[in-house]
């Protein structure tokens, strides 16, 4: 293994200096997945305090963090593997605190966007390289499987407390102190960058695909873009469908450059593994999915059950506790059954939970809001760690940047889930609209919606039996540099 990877591989201990690299990971982690949801509850307010002209244009504070990230995500996981991942990951963390205050001290509306917007590009750098730093200083078996439980208990906590927190915090003082939260974070996650490997192996000795940086970047920012603002713009609408064309033609071309480029941004071979492509699409369901149902369950407990925005934050805490759960034994799981096993379980169990709650009430739904929510969240936790230990299993030391980054696509992608979901239970409420009243119609439309999820997550239980997959015990083989490296 490198000189800075945590030693004894074959224990899931993770020892006091695993501990001390685990807390910074996470920390950054937590800090970008909160920041994407204890903004969203404070919206109403910043609109009013900054004088927004309309809803439209207040969505851009959440939107103009989202786009960076997703476009930029593919260029800074293969930036990390050329420049350093030590590096890159401080920049980020400097950056992220650095726009985070200051979009606490935003004056007006186009001063807020672009500080989130810087917030959005922090994030791209960090949350590849936080991947990446992981595997390095956990090697393939137990102790990395348990780290990459950690971290996805991590940021699911992330997005549940944001919406709680952001609750809390906007009411007790205003929406600035929730900026002023993520950059205090950001300060004390910044020490803990010197316990980081320093050399995770060699860096890859090319420069940088431009030309494909550019494609990917732009296809990915007009794809999430088209998502992000289809709904509220119309889906047949000239920006929409202007947007996806362009998300089209430029990821087309990209993966036509990327066939002739010498050092491509991404190698079309690692592309093509079916450890990558089918675990990755595994993560676009459950994270799809997962991601659509919360904004579900949120519009059914305030439009259906009448709750307050903190009472919906409270609701989610099953799932929080449940993700907990699941991130607790996800190791165990794994290492009794198999990554592919355990995808296929958290599959199921996430399926099942959310197919469930097509019998949610009209009134009275907490205790089962709060049952299949759980299961939802458990389910969740649980697969997206499998696909992560998959993703990033078996590879080189210098593709472990741009497979980080692959890794953490899919949440941003998930945005097609959400969309999908929002559009059947449009559909179908406008169907009941003629003969019922607006609760019992938007009720049914969801319960149309959370039956579609749950069939689509049981149904994708068969895509790990594509994966061929290697034990994750103790490795067979180390590399030139002593990396545990699995056999392919």
């Amino acid at each position: 293994m490198t000189v800075d990877s945590i030693p004894h591989a074959r224990s899931s201990a993770l020892g006091h200096r695993g501990w001390l690299v685990l807390i910074t990971l996470c920390g950054a982690t937590f800090m970008t997945g909160l920041d994407y949801s204890v903004v969203t509850v404070a919206l109403p307010e910043i609109g009013r305090d900054l004088g927004f002209a309309s809803a439209g244009s207040l969505q851009w504070v959440a939107t103009a963090c989202l786009l960076p990230t997703a476009g930029l995500l593919p260029l800074f996981g293969r930036v990390s593997d050329i420049v350093g991942r030590r590096r890159l990951f401080a920049l980020g963390v400097v950056l992220f605190g650095g726009f985070s205050l200051a979009a606490a001290l935003a004056t007006g509306p186009a001063l807020l966007i672009a500080a989130r917007a810087g917030q959005g590009a922090s994030a791209a750098m960090i949350t590849p390289t936080a991947i990446a730093l992981m595997t390095a200083a956990f090697p393939e078996g137990p102790r990395r499987t348990r780290a990459l439980g950690v971290n996805g208990v991590v940021l699911s906590l992330g997005f549940v407390l944001g919406t709680l927190g952001g609750g809390v915090i906007t009411s007790g003082l205003n929406w600035r102190w929730t900026m002023l939260l993520l950059a205090a974070i950001s300060v004390l996650v910044l020490p803990g960058t010197t316990t980081l490997p320093r050399a995770a192996g060699t860096r890859a000795p090319t420069r940088l695909d431009v030309p494909g940086a550019v494609l990917a970047s732009v296809g990915l920012f007009a794809l999430v873009y088209g998502i992000s603002t289809g709904a509220d713009a119309g889906w047949l609408s000239l920006p929409t469908l202007g947007s996806l064309s362009a998300a089209l033609l430029s990821l087309s071309a990209f993966f036509l450059a990327e066939r002739r480029h010498p050092a491509p941004l991404i190698p079309l071979g690692l592309l093509n593994r079916p450890t990558v492509k089918w675990s990755g699409l595994v993560g676009l369901v459950t994270l799809g999915m997962c991601g659509g149902t919360t904004v579900l369950l949120s519009l059914y407990m305030q439009d259906v059950l009448g709750y307050s925005a903190l009472a919906t934050g409270t609701g989610f805490l099953a799932e929080g506790i449940a993700a907990l759960i699941a991130g607790v034994l996800a190791a165990r799981l794994i290492a009794a059954l198999g990554t592919a096993r355990a995808m296929s379980l958290g599959l199921a169990v996430q399926g099942l939970g959310t197919g469930a709650m097509v019998f949610l009430p009209v009134k009275g739904g907490l205790p089962l809001v709060l049952a299949t929510s759980g299961a939802m969240g458990f389910g969740h936790v649980l697969t997206v760690v499998s696909f992560i230990a998959t993703m990033t299993s078996g590879l080189r030391d210098d593709e472990q940047g741009t497979a980080g980054g692959l890794s953490q696509l899919p949440q941003f992608l998930g945005g097609i889930g959400t969309a999908a979901l929002a559009a059947i239970v449009t559909a179908r409420a406008g169907a009941l609209s003629s003969t019922t009243d607006p609760a019992h119609a938007t009720l049914g439309g969801l319960h149309a919606a959370t039956l579609a999820a749950g069939l689509l997550c049981l149904a994708a239980t068969a895509l790990p039996l594509l994966i061929r997959t290697t034990p994750l015990g103790p490795p067979r083989g180390v590399s030139k540099s002593g990396t545990y490296l699995a056999s392919r």
